[in-house]
């Protein structure tokens, strides 16, 4: 599996991380983000949603809605938070299974509350945080679009 370590220093660095990876993510991409409270998983999608055309003030944390849906004009996003689901056997009471029928991204905070349900194919992104302004992006494709996407990014950020 490819992986990829990006250290970001700051908030201002964090743009142009989103557009590379927004660059090279398949036009359906499952993105499963983990890091600890703080690390900047939102903060990541909203960085990620304005790269692809999406108001970034319209992206906010979905922890008590669960399901975001947002429609840009080149890409459809979904940003769900399973905090606070027990396991993947909650998912069919959110209109899981609608929400990932349409083409588009999907991102999920917390994704280690339904690793049963996670598609095989994805790309894993781990947030550490290292200060209170830098963190350290780790990506890991799985299965072939996303090994691919993180072996463009490689190339893309170096």
């Amino acid at each position: 599996m490819p992986t990829r370590s990006i250290a970001v220093p700051d908030a201002a660095a964090l743009a142009p991380l989103a557009r590379a990876v927004a660059a090279v993510l398949p036009d359906r991409a499952f993105v499963a983000l983990s890091g600890d409270l703080g690390a900047g998983k939102t903060t990541f999608v909203k960085a990620l949603a304005a790269a692809v055309g999406i108001d970034p003030t319209e992206v906010v944390s979905p922890t008590f809605g669960l399901v975001h849906v947002h429609e840009g004009p080149t890409r459809r996003l979904v940003h769900a938070d399973m905090y606070r689901l027990a396991d993947a056997g909650d998912l069919h009471e959110l209109g899981w299974d609608d929400a990932l029928a349409t083409p588009g991204w999907t991102l999920v905070e917390w994704p280690e509350r339904i690793a049963a349900a996670l598609p095989a194919d994805r790309l894993d992104v781990t947030i550490r945080i290292d200060s209170p302004t830098g963190r350290t992006f780790t990506f890991t494709g799985r299965g072939p679009a996303h090994e691919a996407a993180v072996a463009r990014l490689g190339a893309a950020t170096r």
